[in-house]
């Protein structure tokens, strides 16, 4: 359409649908049931490529039921329409319709034409993404190639938790959240793994839900609906300073998704044409989907075992919310780096969440 807007061609086709039937149980996926899952490549619709946005069908859906009764249920859908929190809506609706609701508890709304209007002229805050994308390529941030990047899990459960609060001050290591926690170590222990040069800036740029700010988002906007606070430092800064300094820029960070940050981000996003997802000039981008409310799903036959993002192909990291084999709740982080890099983050991570991991890092880190 005018402007690069994309539209959509109601044809009334419904999703791409398949079912399938796999000669295995429950159990071979593991107990607890944690990524990476085995053979996951076949429990997800075979698509040829849905790089294209235009002409691709908007939703690919596979129902997997397994010899023991229990069933995988896999979805790809365009992020151009709908972003995590839709996605689980659509998913509740089918789970709705299935249970033999007469129609969703949550009918969908879109009207995001009134709702997400740019301003003119428009506005650019350089702690938004991509505030200052200098488009410049630098050693740093050359590609890898794919045959040379690994995907790794990392789970962080309570005793990993307690762990890192320990390398706080007392009134961070009471106040943060798990998420604040762990997105300010990881980008420090991926910037080391990863060997950047002291002085470069370093960036941190995660998700927040606009829903509950302004404007009034209606229940059931199922659109993107998504801010993106951008936290900069220095290599020198988020390496040799105090861990809860990085986390004070988190926090700050955090602050700043007011009702201009949301003005703000629709300015920008028009500007460029697109909502962009992109790598920029060593930026670390972080997702949490712990809160999508995924584990609510009733399809009226079971109890949820497991789920999350199947497996990993680009350098986004997803939080996912799972239980252990003792049910306590964690936090799977997916890493998506070149494999010495992803060897030396493994090795970052045992050092600091060890019982006596105050003993080897010195206080300076």
């Amino acid at each position: 359409m005018p402007g690069g807007r994309l539209a959509v061609d109601c044809t009334a086709q419904g999703a791409v649908f398949v079912e399938a039937d796999a000669d295995v149980r429950l159990e071979v996926f593991g107990q607890p049931v944690l990524p990476p899952y085995p053979c996951v490549e076949l429990l997800v619709c075979d698509v040829d490529d849905y790089t294209p946005v235009l002409g691709n069908p908007l939703v690919y859906m596979q129902l997997t039921r397994l010899r023991c009764g229990a069933f995988v249920l896999s979805v790809h859908t365009c992020h151009n329409i709908a972003d995590g929190f839709g996605l689980i809506q659509f998913i509740k609706a089918i789970a709705d319709l299935a249970r033999g609701e007469a129609r969703p508890a949550v009918l969908p709304v879109w009207n995001r034409e009134n709702m997400f209007k740019a301003r003119t002229p428009g506005r650019v805050r350089q702690d938004i993404f991509p505030g200052r994308a200098s488009g410049i390529v630098t050693a740093d941030t050359l590609p890898t190639p794919p045959t040379d990047m690994v995907s790794q899990y990392f789970w962080f459960g309570p005793k990993e938790i307690a762990a890192l609060r320990n390398h706080l001050p007392e009134h961070l290591a009471r106040s943060c959240t798990v998420f604040e926690l762990l997105s300010t170590f990881l980008w420090r222990c991926r910037t080391v793994a990863l060997g950047y040069q002291p002085g470069l800036p370093v960036r941190l740029v995660f998700r927040m839900n606009a829903r509950g700010k302004y404007p009034p988002i209606p229940r059931g906007y199922y659109g993107n609906c998504v801010l993106r606070p951008m936290v900069e430092a220095s290599v020198d800064d988020l390496c040799g300073k105090p861990l809860g300094h990085a986390l004070e820029l988190v926090r700050r960070a955090k602050l700043s998704t007011t009702e201009e940050h949301v003005r703000l981000t629709v300015d920008m996003i028009t500007a460029l044409h697109a909502h962009r997802h992109l790598d920029v000039d060593r930026a670390f981008h972080v997702v949490d989907t712990t809160r999508l409310g995924d584990e609510k799903i009733d399809m009226g036959w079971a109890t949820a075992v497991g789920g999350g993002v199947p497996y990993i192909t680009d350098p986004m990291s997803y939080y996912m919310a799972m239980k252990n084999g003792d049910g306590e709740v964690i936090t799977v982080v997916s890493m998506f780096l070149p494999k010495p890099a992803m060897e030396r983050l493994a090795n970052e991570i045992s050092i600091w969440t060890r019982r006596d991991a105050k003993k080897l890092i010195p206080s300076s880190m």
